[in-house]
């Protein structure tokens, strides 16, 4: 008579596993294959997110899945110098996530603080839209970590040297050395002003 013994082992164990909402995101993972070229940037990307999910409540991602709210656009443009006669034809209807955000799985968006970057528009408090598929080249004004601290700023080149510039003469621009840990994180697209 042949008995059949059964395995302690294997199999799906009430209470057992990573519980649901558990990891260091607050949500649940998925795993996925990252071509191993990309994984440094992917653990860079997620060491960034991680850190500043934590730490900071001024960094925001986009929904997934965002709502449309179509606002009117008005087919006439308001005068900045002399007034002229309002149109009262709308164009068409304006989503805001459509006209600000072209990538959403790319995008994030940052506050800003301090005042040098006052001459490329971005004051304190202002909100950045910054799009990390967007190749960083001279001449636009990235985010980037800078020995561990988040800063904006434009990128220049002098001579052969990187330079990270200040938009306001009060402030100095940096120097990229050999011993300066940088990391750029995207390319600021827009941003959003409150009067």
């Amino acid at each position: 008579m042949t008995e059949t013994i059964q395995s302690k082992r294997g199999g799906s164990r009430p209470g057992a596993g990573r519980k649901k909402g558990s990891s260091v995101y607050g949500e649940t993972t998925k795993a996925i294959r990252v071509p191993e070229s990309m994984v440094p940037e992917v653990k860079s990307m997620l060491s960034f997110r991680k850190q500043f999910f934590e730490n900071s409540s001024d960094i925001y991602f986009p929904s997934a899945t965002p709502s449309h709210v179509e606002i009117p656009l008005f087919s006439g443009k308001v005068a900045a110098g002399f007034p002229s006669p309002a149109d009262d034809y709308i164009e068409k209807t304006l989503d805001l996530n459509d006209l600000l955000i072209q990538k959403p799985a790319a995008t994030f968006f940052v506050r800003a603080e301090g005042e040098s970057m006052l001459g490329a528009g971005i004051h304190p408090n202002d909100i950045l839209v910054v799009d990390r598929s967007i190749e960083a080249v001279v001449g636009k004004v990235v985010i980037c970590a800078l020995n561990g601290e988040l800063t904006v700023k434009r990128l220049k080149s002098i001579g052969s040297e990187i330079v990270l510039g200040a938009e306001n003469p009060a402030y100095s621009d940096i120097t990229v050395q050999e011993e300066i840990d940088l990391v750029i994180w995207g390319v600021v697209t827009n941003v959003i002003h409150s009067l």
